[in-house]
């Protein structure tokens, strides 16, 4: 642990926010109040073709929390416990939507503890205002041309009405 994170409570919240959604940023500031830091990591898969690439994620994110200095966003490859080993986090916070949401973090929690001991998983349980928005359905829904303005920040909602117009 380095000097200046000696004694901050630093914690990841991380994810792919293809798009960002109102329940990734409620998930967001909520965390805020168990943490001094907190990382939004974005998680870039190899395996997958996300419909923004990760440098235009970290740039939605950071303009829909605006300046919270209390906030980076990072991308990241490989495993969860490296890109927190190298910010120092203890702190691992996982939003849930669903009781699928659960069974599937579970384990994906117990392992990340093998792997990293000193991460502990918390997990927050979405707003009922948000528990039904998750970045598929809102991808679904902008595609066909649907308004998606209620569930995620302005700049997303531009940002996924462009992204579809090109590909028309």
């Amino acid at each position: 642990m380095t000097t200046a994170s000696a004694g901050k409570r630093i914690a990841i919240y991380a994810g792919s926010f293809d798009p960002l959604t109102n329940g990734h940023s409620d998930i967001i500031r909520r965390a805020l109040s168990i943490c001094d830091q907190l990382y939004v990591a974005v998680a870039i898969n190899v395996n997958k073709q996300p419909l923004f690439p990760a440098d235009e994620r970290v740039v939605q994110i950071r303009r829909a929390l605006g300046e919270e200095s209390r906030v980076e966003v990072r991308a990241f490859t490989g495993l969860l416990v490296d890109f927190a080993r190298s910010v120092s986090a203890t702190i691992n916070v996982r939003g849930l939507r669903t009781v699928s949401d659960f069974e599937n973090e579970m384990p994906m929690a117990i392992m990340n503890r093998q792997l990293y001991p000193g991460l502990e998983t918390v997990f927050l349980a979405a707003s009922a205002e948000t528990a039904h928005i998750s970045s598929s359905l809102i991808r679904e829904v902008a595609k066909f041309g649907g308004n998606v303005s209620p569930f995620v920040h302005p700049s997303v909602a531009t940002a996924l009405v462009t992204r579809f117009k090109k590909a028309e």
